[in-house]
């Protein structure tokens, strides 16, 4: 590996020959191209393979939010990186040699906005949740014009339903209204505040399973 020292042309990015330019830290790098690999991955690589897999797969419909709201960026690694990592670490397991999300253990958003004050979720009519909590704006960083958020996810239909900004801290009460596709199924439920300019958010809540009238 070497430096590229600026020149007239400068560094370059991607693949030229036999050797692959890349920018690390703010250096102009190049490197040689690495020689494929005649071993076979091992049981555990193979392993580790599917579970990222599998976990990407879960959390892509939540790029957007999770690009927003998980974590600091760091470098280069982006925040759904940082969710991918988290996911990957906290909340897949192998079950019969398949990869299972164990959802209890996601986290939608990861922040240091103060977070909703004893939340609640009932169904009344079909395909319809009311969430209720207490106001606890003034506590903290907590205001009363930071956006209520809800993320719903339906196992059988291995599909989100997002429900973002549908009211402010202050409100105490939210409606979510669901597709004809929910209507007598189960999900499982997470809610999320984000402050009004969209700078920081909570850290998700998991409100549990809940069927779908």
């Amino acid at each position: 590996m070497a430096e590229i020292k600026k020149g007239i042309l400068g560094g370059f990015s991607g693949k030229v020959g036999t050797v692959i330019g890349v920018n690390w830290r703010g250096k102009d790098i190049i490197r040689s191209l690495p020689k494929a690999s005649k071993k076979a991955p091992t049981e555990e690589q193979l392993i580790q393979r599917v579970k990222f897999r599998k976990t990407i797969d879960f959390l892509q419909p939540l790029r957007s939010i999770q690009n927003r709201y998980f974590g600091n960026k760091a470098g280069k690694q982006s925040r759904f990186n940082n969710a991918t990592s988290y996911t990957l670490t906290n909340a897949v397991e192998m079950v019969q040699d398949l990869p299972v999300i164990i959802v209890a253990r996601v986290l939608i958003t990861k922040g240091e906005l103060l977070d909703f004050q004893l939340p609640e979720l009932d169904a009344t009519t079909a395909g319809t949740f009311n969430l209720s909590w207490e106001d606890n704006s003034g506590q903290g960083n907590a205001k009363e014009t930071d956006l209520v958020n809800v993320v719903c996810y339906c196992e059988e239909l291995n599909s989100f339903y997002i429900s973002e900004e549908i009211a402010t801290r202050d409100m105490i009460v939210a409606s979510i209204n669901l597709p004809t596709p929910y209507q007598n199924k189960e999900i499982d439920v997470w809610i999320y505040l984000n402050t009004e300019k969209r700078t920081q958010a909570s850290t998700s809540t998991y409100l549990g399973k809940h069927e779908v009238l």
